[in-house]
């Protein structure tokens, strides 16, 4: 089984791939299925089949929605069964695998591998972040099938360790910049639509976390947000601002299921 979050579809991607070589159920985390995961309940049919997370990395974590969802979510089976997961990132991942792991040993369930895998960057609400160069993400995107066919195969195995890119300071940016990080530089409040929006709705019907209303033909933010800024790189008409911080940036192209 993969259960998979994915913003703008960089973790999807990866689970399509990783599905071609490692088959079973997928599981794809979004609306009231994300917001409520005490409410449905996942069921492991096979006894001892793997549980695969994939997920993106947020400020060297994984994503504040996951760990709500792994804290909440009923799972029958998981308990008999050894769980990996599968991280896209930009760069690095610092000890994102580590928050993980910890969750779900907390769950009583069993935490085996861990891997990484680059993806094109997608944040950009602070200065000097921006989405990549077109050269560099063909790069990782040439990268990718190869390397999601290596965990595959890793997890054939039975695989135990972390196969991952920590980069510089990991433990700094794991342990304390990213609670400074969440806890300040994350409020969707600043996001915004400038005079290029049409009112088009792309925004809101998109949203993972339903947290997005049209308004007079105009998207307004809830406090529900999972910052993974899918309505920033899917507005087709790149009106969807974040503060200042977004002018002048580009988007990436968003991968969806039902694209």
């Amino acid at each position: 089984m993969l259960i998979v979050f994915s913003g703008t579809g960089n973790s999807l991607r990866v689970a399509r791939e990783l599905q071609r070589h490692a088959g079973g159920e997928t599981v794809i985390l979004g609306g009231e299925r994300l917001l409520n995961p005490g409410k449905e309940t996942l069921e492991v049919t096979e006894e001892g089949e793997p549980v695969i997370w994939v997920m993106p990395v947020y400020s060297w974590g994984i994503p504040p929605v996951m760990e709500r969802f792994i804290s909440k979510v009923r799972f029958k089976g998981a308990p008999q069964c050894p769980h990996y997961v599968v991280l896209t990132c930009g760069d690095d991942i610092g000890y994102a695998d580590n928050c993980w792991r910890k969750l779900v040993g907390r769950r009583g369930w069993t935490p085996r591998g861990s891997f990484s895998v680059a993806m094109p960057n997608t944040y950009v609400c602070m200065k000097g972040f921006d989405v990549d160069s077109t050269d560099i993400e063909a790069g990782k995107m040439a990268a990718m099938p190869g390397r999601v066919e290596e965990i595959a195969s890793a997890i054939k195995r039975k695989f135990s360790d972390d196969d991952v890119v920590r980069g510089a300071g990991a433990w700094w940016k794991t342990y304390l910049i990213r609670p400074f990080f969440n806890a300040f530089c994350t409020s969707p409040h600043k996001f915004r639509a400038s005079d290029r929006c049409t009112g088009c709705s792309t925004c809101a019907l998109s949203c993972p976390m339903d947290n997005i209303t049209m308004k007079d033909s105009r998207p307004a933010w809830g406090r529900d947000c999972a910052f993974c800024l899918r309505c920033y790189h899917i507005c087709p008409h790149h009106a969807v601002e974040y503060g200042d911080t977004t002018l002048h940036k580009g988007q990436k192209q968003v991968f969806r299921s039902d694209l």
